[in-house]
Order: C-alpha cells, then sequence, then structure tokens
C-alpha cells in the first residue's frame, strides 16, 4: 500500500461497518450506491476515481461504487456516477429517508431537462403484462416501484424492463419475478417489488412537494408511450387541482400518450411531483397526473392497501343506508299542512 492513500482496502472496511463519520469540519459528502455515507474533503477527481480525506487518512474510491457526491465549499451539488465536475446534476441538500419509510425526498436545486434526464432516467422502466404495458419508476434501492393500477388490473404476471445506461447506450434488463406489494384502485396506483433483482443496482428517483408547485412552471415526462422506450416530453403545470370524479389532478400540456401511464412527472429539480396516468388521445396538451402527495399516502398507508389474491373480500360493496322504518309523514310536515 502506497504511503498518503489507502485504496480498496480500507473502503472495504469502511463499506463493512457501514455508514464512516468524520466532523462536519471538512463538510464534503460521498453517497455510496451500497447506502454509506462518507463524509471528508474531497482532494481530486479522476475519471474514475475519487480521493477523499477522511482525517485518518485518503481513500481512492472507485466511481462505479459512488452514486452521488457533493462539495461542501461550492455547493455545486450530489453528482451521479460518472458527472463531469463542470456539469452539476440537480443540487441534493440533506437526502432525507427516516426508517421505515420506502421512498426518498430531497430538497433539490433547479437545472436543465437535459442533466435531470441524465440524472434520474434510468429509475424509470417498463411495467408490462399480458393485457399491455405501462411506465413505473423505482422509489428507492431495493426495488421498490410505483405504476398505475390500470397497467397490471387483474393481471399477476408482471415484468420489468430496466434501461441501464452501458459504454455505447443502454443496456435492457428484464426481470420476471414482480410481486404486487399494494393496490389502491380509487386513486390508480401500485406498489410493485422486483424480487429477482440479483446483483444489478437500481437508481431510484426523489419525491417532491406538491404545496410548491406552481401554475406555468416547466415540467416533462419520461415514459414509454406506444412502447417507443425512453420518451421524454416536456410542457408546464397548466393547473394543479384539475377536478375528475372527486379527485384532484395535476394538468399539464406536456404529451401524455397510451404506455406513459404509471412513468413520472418531474420538475426541473429532477423531483417526481406526479404519476401520469390520463390523457386526451385525439386532443394534444391536455395531459393528468396523480399528484405526489396521493402517491406518498398511498407509500405510507401501503398495509391498508395490501394485495392478497388469495383474500376474497378484496372488492367492495356500497352499503345502502337504512330505510325509513316509520312511514307516517313527519310532524312539520303536518304542521304545514294545516297551516295550509
Amino acid at each position: 500500500m502506497k504511503s498518503g492513500y489507502v485504496s480498496i482496502s480500507l473502503l472495504s472496511a469502511v463499506l463493512a461497518v457501514g455508514s464512516f463519520y468524520v466532523p462536519d469540519v471538512l463538510g464534503d459528502t460521498v453517497v455510496l450506491k451500497e447506502g454509506q455515507r462518507l463524509t471528508g474533503n474531497i482532494l481530486a477527481e479522476k475519471e474514475t476515481v475519487l480521493y477523499l480525506d477522511i482525517g485518518i487518512d485518503v481513500i481512492a474510491i472507485p466511481k462505479e461504487k459512488i452514486l452521488e457526491y457533493q462539495y461542501a465549499s461550492d455547493k455545486s451539488g450530489l453528482k451521479p456516477e460518472g458527472a463531469d465536475a463542470n456539469k452539476p446534476s440537480p443540487e441534493v441538500n440533506e437526502p432525507h429517508r427516516p426508517a421505515g419509510q420506502l421512498y426518498h425526498t430531497a430538497n433539490l436545486e433547479k437545472t436543465t431537462i437535459e442533466k435531470c434526464v441524465d440524472a434520474f432516467s434510468e429509475a424509470v422502466v417498463m411495467v408490462s403484462s399480458p393485457a399491455g404495458m405501462g411506465s413505473g419508476f423505482f422509489i428507492n434501492e431495493q426495488a421498490y416501484l410505483i405504476t398505475n393500477y390500470h397497467v397490471i388490473e387483474k393481471e399477476t404476471k408482471i415484468e420489468v424492463t430496466l434501461f441501464q445506461k452501458a459504454k455505447d447506450g443502454f443496456e435492457k434488463k428484464k426481470f420476471k419475478k414482480v410481486k404486487i406489494e399494494a393496490i389502491n384502485p380509487f386513486v390508480d396506483l401500485a406498489l410493485l417489488k422486483v424480487e429477482d433483482l440479483g446483483d444489478t443496482k437500481v437508481r431510484f428517483v426523489y419525491l417532491g412537494d406538491i404545496d410548491r408547485l406552481k401554475v406555468g412552471e416547466k415540467v416533462f415526462a419520461i415514459g414509454n408511450p406506444l412502447g417507443l422506450e425512453r420518451t421524454v416530453t416536456d410542457g408546464v403545470i397548466s393547473t394543479k387541482n384539475r377536478a375528475f370524479e372527486g379527485l384532484i389532478y395535476v394538468q399539464t400540456n406536456a404529451d401524455i400518450n397510451p404506455g406513459n401511464s404509471g412513468g413520472p412527472l418531474f420538475n426541473l429539480a429532477g423531483e417526481v411531483i406526479g404519476v401520469t396516468n390520463m390523457g386526451y388521445i385525439f386532443f394534444g396538451g391536455l395531459g393528468f397526473a396523480i399528484p405526489v402527495d396521493y402517491v406518498k399516502h398511498f407509500i405510507e398507508n401501503r398495509d391498508a392497501f395490501v394485495y392478497d389474491k388469495d383474500n376474497p373480500n378484496t372488492g367492495y360493496k356500497y352499503l345502502q343506508p337504512d330505510r325509513r322504518r316509520n312511514k307516517s309523514q313527519p310532524e312539520f310536515l303536518k304542521n304545514q299542512t294545516e297551516q295550509e
């Protein structure tokens, strides 16, 4: 081992014990794909290696093991693997995921659609069943994903296709062991989990805040309309609260077509602010998405919506109110009749 540089050996020890903490005086942060968070001083960036001073020594971290990293001094943002230092991806301030919570949130800085797509497009997948196909997106590194209920309605044989960046474009990876975790037909949402992931590492999205969304704000969708994989469409928020059948939807003029269903609607920070599920096929510029606050509520209360194919009581039936037993004319009507 060369003096002054601790390579894979110390890094392996850090990975074995979990997150390695150094006082905030050093500031710079590196988040590994396995979930560990390292704090120290980033000394240098090379094409394939990042050198981090953790106080007791310097470690050389292969970029293939890095999910994101952040400079405290210039606030240039957490950068995904392979990102150029001069081209910062959406800035992630304090990524947040409390224990037991399936999804991630963060205070992301707005940037361009191009940089957002580069950072988060790998989190968007194709969801297929014998009945058809739609889109979906991973919400964490354990391969939990969100899609529309109508994409998998009455189906149990589900396949998820991941589009992972490769040297010469994208590489397709198909997973056929997909578990239905929870469904809510009333808001058209389904929670799935890929169980045959193996050694594949997945990228995930951050869920945004509907309260910060503004009419006229630029947004974009990623999905697989009509089977056209990884299609990006953009537009603005037409209205935040369009009502249909008792539910509120985000309306956008970004093109939403069959196959986009279940995919994410992003803001310019790369945060998911809705799940696309409706659009007028013969009229452009009329697309709709389920607001992200409905999505969070569904995920947080997934135990109430848990899917059980063996439970015959998973259906519903509205109970009629009890009929009035006393069929005589009410007193106030009797008095009114006498006065007339």
